[in-house]
């Protein structure tokens, strides 16, 4: 024996409470995941500079090798920080390369 009313009027009314029950539990989903991530603790990145210069260490010396936008993580350990000015002429003038994984060129705008 089915636990559902046999004729259609009473299984359209069924119909229609379900339908309400689902967007009233949909709506307080929404409210709780809101609460939630308001109460969440939000992580703010420590901005680093936006170019930096890459070195080696050729026989205990420093030698320039390239030129990284500021996140890039091909950039190795041995950087310094350098302007938006200092990148485009180390890239133009310098003859340093570009990081060919985070392209600073295109993004300083320069043409290969």
């Amino acid at each position: 024996m089915s636990e559902l009313p046999p004729d259609l009027p009473r299984l359209r009314t069924l119909e229609t409470w379900l339908a309400v029950s689902l967007d009233r539990v949909r709506q307080r989903i929404a409210e709780v995941e809101t609460r939630e991530a308001a109460l969440r603790p939000v992580r703010v990145l420590a901005e680093g500079p936006g170019w930096v210069l890459s070195y080696l260490r050729v026989g205990g010396r420093p030698v320039v090798d390239s030129i990284h936008i500021g996140d890039c993580r091909m950039a190795g350990t041995h950087t310094k920080p350098i302007s938006r000015d200092e990148a485009r002429h180390a890239l133009t003038a310098g003859g340093i390369r570009a990081c060919e994984i985070c392209r600073p060129d295109s993004d300083l705008g320069i043409l290969d």
